[in-house]
């Protein structure tokens, strides 16, 4: 078995072309280049330690059950990243997380304060009811739009606006 020393020694097309010949080494590199970024984005979503875990656990367990089908056509990473955010949705929906709010709601921008710290934001986005959260990540922060968020989450796009809108009204309250 060819070792390799570290997970920047080997190009990301040759790291795929090894974990397809189910090279462990090889394996471990992928998992070790981008847990952290993954286990970030799922926590954001699911907002408890252990959970997140279980999410970047099953994640993996279906990045490499599917790596043959991989084409190469985004990065592997947004491709993984992919797969995290459709397991934390799963986890979240099995939990019966989302809340229903009137699908008449519209978005709106938030103006913060100055002095806000990545800290204060981030603690309160974590106090925000869990379908909120959700979406609000998935919108301001991972980029989707309200249609992909509705047909990730089997919701409709008032839904994910009033979801996203609730969310910025709850973090204006407690952050301006």
């Amino acid at each position: 078995m060819f070792r390799l020393a570290t997970s920047t020694d080997i190009s990301e097309r040759d790291l795929i072309d090894r974990c397809r010949a189910n090279d462990r080494v090889a394996q471990r590199l992928l998992f070790e280049r981008y847990k952290r970024a993954m286990f970030s984005t799922a926590f954001r979503i699911i907002n408890d330690y252990d959970h997140a875990n279980d999410v970047l656990q099953d994640a993996f367990v279906e990045v490499f059950r599917n790596l043959e089908q991989f084409a190469f056509r985004s990065t592997l990473g947004a491709w993984i990243k992919i797969i995290v955010v459709r397991q934390a949705l799963r986890k979240q929906q099995l939990e019966g997380r989302f809340l229903t709010l009137d699908e008449r709601t519209h978005d709106s921008p938030i103006a913060f304060r100055d002095n806000l710290t990545g800290l204060e934001l981030d603690a309160a986005i974590r106090q925000l009811p869990d379908g909120a959260r959700t979406v609000f990540l998935l919108i301001e922060v991972e980029g989707y739009t309200h249609k992909e968020v509705a047909d990730l989450l089997g919701i409709s796009e008032g839904t994910s606006k009033s979801q996203t809108s609730y969310a910025k009204k709850l973090l204006r309250q407690r952050l301006v």
